[in-house]
């Protein structure tokens, strides 16, 4: 017989079905998305209020997502103690758990925050789960290319609680982190790639090899700095400086994975510093966008 779990343990699995690494980078660029839009700081009954829809909603797919790839998880060795391959929590009431909480957070966004925002965040969730999920993942190489989009709605969430619109701002945010997030994740799949090789998932590394997908890693991270350049466009000097200061660094990274023949080193690195970069970036625009009211 297993022995009795404690209430604290039950928590514990339910709450690691959200996956609140990955939810606490997400309500970041959402908030500092807020702040941004906002000017300044855009209130405590609004922020909290987003944040909660936010989490609600990232918590939801990230539930159901457990719950599809129970099997694959399984067999990986960074996730085969999940709740749900090791058996502590059954798929019927996974899957219920993550569509409550999607339900949850579409409500709080449509009722005490915006209907764009509901909607964008409900978008972004059934792309994650529906495009990504359940067809992408499995099937192409260019899994992360277009599964990208839907850990980039954040930000659009986050500009439209606040404006009631997108706006060329928001977007330009949506695009760091869509870009952002192929260098982030290939760095994480050299990595793990034989993980994904004994799933046979075509992550990138598993497809084309490693060589090419560094190569990959770097083109995309000269696209993104790019990308991230264009919002001193309306955020002015101070934004291009910190766009640059941070961007040359992700470059020198990544072509330092390109140069490393063996091991996996700078990958980590790499992979270590874009959630930095990210955060610093986010926090960087809202510094700026605050004082230049």
């Amino acid at each position: 017989m297993p022995a009795a779990r404690t209430m604290r343990e039950v928590v514990s699995d339910y709450v690691s079905l959200t996956k609140p690494g990955v939810m606490s980078l997400l309500l970041l660029t959402e908030l500092l998305a807020m702040v941004t839009a906002a000017r300044g700081w855009p209130g405590w009954g609004l922020s909290i209020f987003a944040l909660v829809g936010g989490a609600l909603a990232s918590g939801g797919a990230s539930a159901i997502n457990c719950w599809f790839d129970r099997d694959i998880d399984a067999v990986m060795g960074r996730t085969r103690n999940r709740p749900l391959p090791a058996g502590r929590i059954g798929a019927g009431r996974a899957v219920a758990f993550g569509i409550a909480l999607t339900v949850a957070g579409f409500l709080v966004f449509a009722l005490l925050v915006d209907p764009l925002a509901a909607a964008l965040s409900l978008a972004g969730g059934a792309f994650y789960v529906f495009v990504y999920t359940f067809w992408l993942k499995r099937s192409t190489k260019e899994n992360i290319v277009i599964g990208g989009a839907a850990g980039a709605m954040p930000p659009l969430v986050g500009w439209a609680a606040v404006t009631h619109g997108v706006g060329p701002v928001g977007l330009a945010l949506f695009a760091l982190v869509f870009l952002w997030t192929p260098p982030h994740f290939w760095a994480l799949s050299i990595i793990i790639r034989r993980d994904y090789q004994a799933v046979a998932v075509p992550m990138r590394p598993v497809v084309v090899g490693v060589r090419r997908t560094k190569t990959s890693i770097l083109a995309y991270t000269l696209v993104m700095v790019a990308a991230s350049c264009s919002l001193a466009i309306w955020l002015g000097p101070f934004e291009l400086v910190l766009a640059l200061t941070l961007g040359l660094i992700f470059v020198a990274l990544a072509g330092r994975v390109l140069m490393e023949a063996q091991g996996m080193r700078w990958a980590r690195r790499l992979f270590q510093f874009s959630m930095l970069y990210l955060f610093a970036f986010f926090l960087g625009t809202a510094l700026v966008s605050s004082l230049a009211r």
